[in-house]
């Protein structure tokens, strides 16, 4: 990988421009569609906001401190593309005037969708603070190996919360957005799944 994309504070910067640009793109196309403060859109918006902002902050981690270069190259992708899409739906509860931020989370998905939050009162698939503390203590193959299991399980659970969505939803925007959050997710998982059956054969199995 160059030299020059290994630079966190470069990483950071394209993401907020993806953020940004993202916003502006898709807001336009947003702005014909008024989903309602407890819409199941704004919603899903909201609490997709968060879980991806805790993606985001685990693969910078990743692709800052990890050593095996597939795992790392995931990250970044990652880190880029669910920056741009936290731009992406911060722009649609703009365009809706709707509120920026839930008191409930996943209270839009509704009873007939039932997703109890974690016991730590995240949901499903975020990792824990505790979790997170630890994966920043970690440098190299173990940063990568806790990387690609805490991302499996937080890619599950956004995978959950993106089908619940279409489920839900009649608007073609948002509906799209998740199917493709979908579609991308599935494929992290397996590519993950393989890295690190891979990486801890050639470390022999150790921990």
């Amino acid at each position: 990988m160059n030299r020059l994309w290994r630079s966190p504070a470069l990483l950071v910067a394209v993401a907020a421009v993806l953020m940004l640009g993202a916003g502006l793109v898709v807001g336009w196309v947003a702005g014909t569609a008024s989903p309602g403060n407890d819409s199941a859109e704004a919603g899903f918006a909201r609490d997709m906001q968060t879980h991806h902002q805790q993606a985001v902050a685990m693969a910078m981690h990743e692709w800052e401190v990890g050593e095996d270069e597939a795992m790392r190259a995931i990250a970044y992708d990652i880190a880029t593309a669910q920056s741009a899409e936290i731009g992406m739906m911060r722009s649609w509860l703009n365009e809706w005037d709707v509120q920026m931020s839930a008191s409930e989370p996943m209270a839009w998905a509704g009873d007939e969708h039932v997703h109890d939050l974690e016991q730590s009162g995240q949901m499903a698939g975020m990792a824990t603070d505790e979790e997170m503390t630890e994966f920043r203590s970690l440098t190299g193959r173990e940063a990568d190996i806790m990387f690609g299991e805490l991302m499996i399980a937080h890619h599950i659970g956004g995978i959950d919360m993106a089908e619940t969505l279409i489920d839900l939803s009649d608007n073609d925007t948002v509906v799209g957005a998740a199917q493709n959050m979908v579609t991308v997710q599935k494929a992290d998982i397996t590519n993950m799944e393989g890295h690190l059956a891979r990486i801890e054969s050639e470390s022999g199995g150790e921990e």
